[in-house]
């Protein structure tokens, strides 16, 4: 089977695909994230309604993981953006480590976590 037509079968199955991205406070997740995405557009973290949560700010983003966000230009790509690891905090990581387990547990497969990246 030829790399295009597996890349084929894979978008037929895959609505989505899922990532979750770890790391550090000002780590650069989401400038990596614009990159791999070929992107200077801000990312889109919508609510139950589909209302945009995020307003372009000099401040630090939203970092909720369980809201998930996207770009306009590639809404494939659903990205969940752990909060920075800051040292002695635990809660963050347990959040983390929950949030990887629920996903496992899911039986639909556009809402399973198809990626952990961890940025250093």
């Amino acid at each position: 089977m030829s790399n295009i037509h597996a890349a084929s079968k894979l978008r037929e199955k895959y609505e989505h695909f899922r990532i979750l991205v770890i790391g550090r406070a000002n780590a650069g997740k989401t400038t990596l994230l614009k990159r791999v995405c070929n992107t200077d557009e801000d990312p889109c973290i919508y609510d139950e309604k589909r209302e945009n949560l995020l307003e372009p700010n000099l401040g630090r983003g939203i970092h909720d993981i369980d809201r998930p966000f996207v770009f306009r230009s590639n809404p494939q790509f659903i990205f969940h953006d752990s909060p920075g690891f800051e040292a002695g905090d635990e809660r963050q990581l347990e959040k983390v480590q929950e949030f990887i387990k629920s996903r496992a547990k899911v039986k639909e497969v556009n809402e399973q976590l198809h990626v952990i990246w961890s940025l250093l």
